[in-house]
């Protein structure tokens, strides 16, 4: 064979080298969404590409079999090449320079351009692709057999392994990403996570607690029972009669003061227990996107949580499952109380009732909300113990100080960022020295 035969075929044996290298890493990396969505609008190499990802097993048997294929024989031939030209010491020249030329021409250079354009790329290449894939079908079904034979023997069984993560997961993370990386702004990322974690958060997490629950007194007098539900700023309340945990209705200010209306403007004669809506009673385990399926079916706005024992744990609005996904939501008879104060210093003080997710929200951290719902909540798990004020613990990349605390609960607290160096596993200390928690 003619030297210029022979460096011809070499240089178009790096080229095939590099088609399989760069269609190897153009396919793996591509989009699918993407590609979902221009094989939607009717592109036919989309639907190529897609198929082939689809199957990605037998894709990259097939790229790295003609990959091995090429490269092995341009090795073969720059060794006879230079074996004839200089005798025994062109192996050691054909190894050095073949080497070379496949790391930069072969893998280096195709596959930073398929990592740079992975859609575009994806996109010309696929037909291509897919004839190879076809070709080299019958040896790439061997050697899956082959190697699945193998793996078996091992114990591996990859027919039914499972995925390592969810959809939710892999969406959620890939949302995050694309945050980071300035594509998604942070309220957009906020609500695709709030859509995607609403089967996740129980509405014991969101509902407003029966402490903070406006009710009124179905015994009050008419004329009194109408003041207290102008003064609020709330329409749906709850209704009870004798004790507080008996909870006859859901009174609707706009049904009231129609009554109201109806009656001449007289409040002897209206009984609010006549126009109060039946209580909706719902297990505090639900999780939120079941309730707002509910609330849709039901079409009503507001539900009482109750525990195991039937005992009224809170209030949930159809409001305050909106507010999981797009955030606070104000109006005008709001009272503006978020519960989130920053100080000059980096510091922030937050009432021990706010929720773990709106502190995250509001701060753009982190901190794990599987063990408890409020910040307070977070610290008394952390330290296994109702802290006193003046105590400090760090946990989670965080310094916590009790500042104020009610009965037996924690009513403020002031978080700060802990220095990379001082994050370090949950630990207490107290304003008297060590031992502040156990």
């Amino acid at each position: 064979m003619s030297t210029s035969l022979a460096a011809l075929l070499i240089v178009f044996s790096l080229i095939a080298a590099a088609f399989f290298a760069g269609a190897e890493t153009a396919l793996t990396a591509a989009s699918r969404a993407r590609l979902h969505a221009l094989e939607t609008g009717g592109d036919k190499r989309a639907t190529l590409a897609n198929k082939l990802i689809a199957k990605r097993p037998r894709l990259i048997s097939a790229m790295l079999l003609g990959g091995q294929l090429v490269t092995v024989a341009a090795s073969a031939l720059a060794t006879s090449v230079l074996v004839a030209a200089v005798g025994d010491q062109g192996v050691v020249y054909a190894t050095v320079i073949m080497t070379a030329l496949i790391v930069v021409f072969g893998e280096v250079l195709p596959k930073t351009i398929a990592i740079a354009y992975p859609d575009r790329t994806s996109l010309l290449i696929a037909p291509t692709v897919a004839f190879f894939v076809t070709v080299f079908g019958p040896v790439v079904s061997a050697v899956e057999a082959l190697t699945r034979g193998m793996l078996r023997l091992c114990g591996v069984n990859l027919t039914t392994a499972a995925p390592s993560v969810s959809g939710h997961e892999e969406l959620l993370g890939a949302v995050d990403i694309l945050h980071r990386e300035g594509g998604v702004a942070r309220d957009e990322r906020d609500m695709v996570g709030g859509v995607l974690e609403l089967s996740e958060i129980p509405v014991s997490d969101v509902m407003v607690h029966r402490s903070k629950m406006r009710t009124l007194d179905a015994d009050l007098p008419p004329d009194e029972l109408v003041r207290e539900a102008l003064a609020s700023p709330y329409t749906r309340m709850p209704l009870w009669r004798g004790d507080p945990d008996n909870i006859i209705g859901m009174l609707h200010v706009k049904d009231l003061f129609r009554a109201f209306a109806a009656a001449g403007g007289d409040a002897s004669r209206v009984n609010a227990a006549d126009i109060a809506l039946e209580p909706w009673f719902v297990p505090e385990s639900t999780t939120l996107r079941d309730q707002l399926q509910a609330f849709l079916r039901r079409k009503t706005h507001s539900a009482l949580v109750v525990d195991e024992y039937g005992v009224v744990l809170g209030l949930l609005t159809l409001e305050d499952i909106i507010e999981e996904i797009v955030g606070d939501i104000k109006d005008e008879h709001d009272v503006v109380a978020q519960g989130v104060r920053q100080q000059r210093d980096g510091s922030v003080i937050v009432d021990g009732s706010v929720t773990i997710r709106d502190l995250n929200r509001a701060m753009d951290w982190n901190l794990p909300d599987e063990e408890a719902a409020t910040i307070a909540g977070l610290v008394i798990h952390e330290a296994r113990a109702i802290p006193e004020p003046k105590q400090t613990f760090s946990f989670h990349g965080f310094r916590f100080e009790v500042l104020r605390k009610q009965h037996n609960r924690i009513a403020a607290l002031r978080i700060a960022p802990l220095a990379p160096r001082q994050a370090s596993p949950a630990k207490a200390t107290s304003a008297n020295g060590p031992g502040g928690g156990p």
